[in-house]
């Protein structure tokens, strides 16, 4: 086998620490919605989400009145979903650090995101895009608490454009 045809495959076994840091964060984000599913329903005040309508733009099955009946097939499929996420992301944590995913989780605190919030040694640039990431999650967490519902596209919306640009900035300041 040639010497580029070991990196391709090298490659495909060995997960970026990004798209692993990506799959445990959408893994639990999954999974936290499929316990507000399943505990209060995450539509809005006393409807479920019927992720599969959800998803495929479907209005018509979307949701359906929460009446505390508990699990329906969507919200096993969508937790399978969240537990494949997160279970592909500590994979490539396990190869990307030695403690695995308890080492990164533990790692987090001294990042360059947590330890931007309140110091601009880093530049200024770090600083703004910390604050982008957290206020988007924040924006995202409160909205959905105070009007308990949690899958508005209009706050996805904002929040995700705040994250993303707040992780972007990020990228090109590591990449100068």
């Amino acid at each position: 086998m040639t010497m580029q045809g070991v990196d391709w495959e090298e490659s495909l076994n060995r997960p970026s620490q990004t798209m692993s840091t990506l799959a445990m964060v959408l893994g639990a984000w999954v999974a936290l919605l499929t316990l507000i599913n399943i505990s209060i329903g995450a539509y809005s005040p006393g409807f479920k989400v019927l992720w599969i309508g959800f998803l495929s733009g479907d209005n018509t099955t979307s949701n359906v009145p929460h009446d505390g009946a508990g699990i329906v097939m969507d919200d096993m499929v969508f937790a399978l979903i969240g537990v494949v996420l997160l279970a592909l992301g500590s994979r490539g944590m396990k190869k990307s650090y030695d403690g695995g995913s308890i080492e990164w989780f533990r790692g987090l605190p001294s990042g360059p995101i947590a330890s931007s919030l309140f110091t601009s040694k880093n530049g200024i640039r770090r600083v703004m895009a910390s604050w982008m990431i957290v206020l988007g999650a924040l924006f995202y967490l409160s909205w959905s608490f105070l009007n308990t519902t949690w899958v508005d596209p209009g706050v996805y919306a904002v929040m995700i454009i705040l994250v993303s640009f707040g992780f972007g900035i990020h990228t090109l300041e590591d990449a100068a």
